[in-house]
């Protein structure tokens, strides 16, 4: 009985991926209410038809400096996308999912998405360990110096850790290896010297 239940039973073999979750303060960011039918879908709507437009999607006070740092990024090699929300949502995790809809909606692109305290990327192209170090620095409260601390940080070459270590472990087995050489030719010699010693004394001559 169990094992006939346990064969009925089946859950799912890939686990779905969580819906975005879209924050209403991103209807702060284009001035469209929000309590409107379909408010906040309209609201994202608009933001990303101002990404489309120049990269960015922000309170007007900062349009214009956010366009030059998108400018600077795009001479850099990035394909930035900004979003700004002028307030925090109750958690960070949105500001990701706005990211990961405008990255999606603009293939290839970089998008950074922030708030006062938040900050969420996505980008196809940057791994995450340096779009999170990027993240970190981008949470300044200003979203030009954030955005700017942001390219700064994706934009450095990453030490070549790799090719260090593996300089280092040649460099050791090279060093092993000379070592070893040294002390068998030390024992070489050592032994060439005891074989060569003084030979015996010749018997006495015996006197007429």
């Amino acid at each position: 009985m169990i094992a006939a239940y346990r064969a009925d039973v089946t859950g799912p073999h890939v686990i779905p991926f969580l819906p975005a979750y879209i924050p209403v303060e991103v209807c702060e960011t284009v001035g469209i209410d929000p309590a409107q039918p379909e408010g906040v879908a309209k609201c994202m709507a608009a933001v990303q038809a101002d990404v489309r437009d120049d990269g960015v999607s922000a309170p007007d006070a900062d349009v214009e400096a956010l366009r030059q740092v998108v400018s600077d990024a795009r001479q850099g090699g990035v394909d930035l996308k900004i979003v700004v929300l002028p307030n925090n949502p109750g958690i960070d995790t949105p500001l990701r999912d706005i990211a990961t809809e405008v990255g999606t909606a603009n293939p290839g692109s970089t998008v950074l998405a922030l708030s006062p305290s938040f900050a969420g990327t996505y980008s196809p192209t940057i791994d995450r360990v340096t779009l999170e170090a990027g993240q970190d620095v981008a949470k300044t409260g200003n979203p030009v110096l954030s955005a700017k601390n942001f390219v700064g940080e994706i934009s450095t070459p990453d030490f070549p850790w790799t090719a260090l270590t593996i300089a280092l472990t040649l460099g050791v087995a090279a060093a092993a290896a000379l070592t070893r050489v040294l002390q068998r030719r030390s024992k070489q010699l050592a032994g060439s010297g005891a074989t060569s010693g003084p030979s015996a004394a010749p018997e006495n001559l015996v006197e007429h």
